[in-house]
């Protein structure tokens, strides 16, 4: 057990490391970092839907050729990690081609590409888990093609689709924190300028600095879950 003074002097060094964050904006600077976090993640989750239900849709196609290169393309997005990709854009594409590439458009650039490839995949096995009769039903009643999926499979799509797209998009928030890598200046970039600030005065900066990170993370992912698990409860009634 520790002594009474080892317990005070934890409890200094730990009132001491969230001190930090009250000093000057540091928390300030935090949020913001959040959000540029959850920018990044919103404007990919919203390409991704739109491009993810088109490349799913593509994905349903008879043409093998078409299958074929739709399932090269998705197992290329599922096997290589977000952190080569992010590379490869942001060095690769501007060395390549001599073009003006910033972190924040790289990072939207890849985890779009990466989005849409698991947005497609989610939509195809919806697409396709609906039964042929719904088809056929329509065309009983002298509904067109089109007709048919807009009026009969869209909906039918988007009530399994729903909640599979909530947990992609918490899935995507928490993979941004490789943004870091490519210069872009978000959350957990600012809490490494903030225990590097306080190195040698607060040692102990870390703790508190990556424990809040950590808090921000959970708690916008926890606020998607819920709202995942509300989209399944009111799907259920």
């Amino acid at each position: 057990m520790l002594s009474s003074d080892a317990s005070v002097n934890m409890l200094d060094a730990i009132r001491e490391a969230f001190g930090v964050l009250t000093m000057g904006t540091n928390t300030l600077r935090l949020l913001g970092g959040l959000w540029v976090t959850v920018w990044i993640a919103l404007v990919s989750v919203a390409f991704s839907i739109i491009l993810g239900f088109l490349f799913g849709m593509l994905m349903t196609v008879k043409n093998r050729v078409v299958k074929t290169v739709c399932r090269i393309y998705l197992e290329f997005m599922r096997i290589m990690p977000q952190m080569v990709l992010l590379f490869l854009a942001y060095y690769g594409l501007t060395r390549m081609f001599s073009i003006s590439l910033s972190g924040e458009a790289a990072s939207i650039l890849v985890f779009t590409l990466w989005g849409t490839a698991e947005m497609g995949d989610l939509v195809r096995g919806a697409l396709e888990s609906v039964p042929n009769h719904q088809y056929e039903s329509g065309r009983a009643i002298g509904l067109t093609e089109r007709q048919i999926f807009f009026y009969i499979i869209i909906p039918q799509t988007l009530r399994p689709l729903l909640p599979l797209s909530m947990n992609l998009i918490t899935r995507m928030i928490k993979t941004t924190s490789l943004v870091v890598f490519v210069g872009v200046i978000e959350v957990v970039k600012i809490g490494q300028q903030i225990i590097e600030a306080n190195r040698l005065t607060v040692p102990t900066a870390s703790i508190a600095v990556y424990f809040v990170i950590f808090m921000m993370y959970f708690f916008v992912c926890w606020i998607l879950s819920l709202a995942a698990r509300a989209v399944e409860r009111s799907q259920k009634r």
